[in-house]
């Protein structure tokens, strides 16, 4: 892994550290989406290993695709997200970021076991992995438990690598920042939409308007 040029190395068994330290406990989750079955390797230190959490099957169930484009799934995990959107429309190129190694790994091996070629997978912090690349469309499930200030983070930075009239979508407890994220939305992007709720989740939706 390429040491990270803005942001330490943050060891630890946390799904949101760079470098797990524990022995990996590997599972397999199984899920159907939109009529299609898919099979994702999960591990220890990585974020929901027994199934898939609610919130990520709200934002997949809900997901605003573009028709052609390229697609960032940031902090990516096992990959559920952003292999699921490869895998509904060959036509877009899908980009799967995370700053966990061990979630890098097992994305690149959940793309293969799904039959998904059209995604690519990078490690890195918030976006330094992905600054040479412009987005149709950003979907994050954010590590919550990481801070206030890196989900943060994610919503305002997206700008820098997103496509005029490309859209964010990210997936929120209802309880958690209820105030906050629509702000942030508001602020970053001129607008915020709710796509979704179910659950105590709700998905948010906002279109940047600037860009090139």
């Amino acid at each position: 892994m390429v040491k990270n040029k803005k942001e330490p190395a943050i060891a630890g068994d946390h799904y949101f550290s760079s470098l797990p330290q524990s022995e990996a406990k590997y599972g397999l989750v199984r899920a159907k989406f939109f009529g299609k079955n898919f099979e994702f390797i999960t591990a220890s230190s990585v974020f929901s290993k027994r199934r898939i959490d609610t919130g990520t099957r709200l934002l997949i169930e809900s997901m605003v695709l573009p028709v052609t484009g390229v697609v960032l799934d940031i902090g990516c995990g096992y990959g559920a997200v952003g292999i699921t959107a490869a895998a509904l429309n060959s036509k877009l190129q899908v980009y799967l970021s995370d700053v966990n190694a061990r979630a890098v790994s097992l994305s690149k091996k959940n793309a293969e076991r799904n039959r998904v070629f059209n995604a690519q997978v990078r490690c890195g912090y918030l976006y330094e992995s992905v600054e040479d690349l412009k987005f149709d469309c950003i979907l994050s499930n954010p590590p919550v438990s990481a801070g206030m200030e890196i989900v943060k983070a994610i919503i305002t930075g997206a700008p820098k690598v997103m496509c005029s009239e490309a859209v964010f979508e990210m997936v929120i407890r209802s309880k958690i920042g209820v105030k906050l994220f629509p702000a942030l939305f508001i602020e970053t992007f001129g607008n915020c939409t709710i796509v979704s709720r179910e659950s105590g989740f709700r998905v948010l939706l906002g279109k940047y308007c600037g860009g090139n």
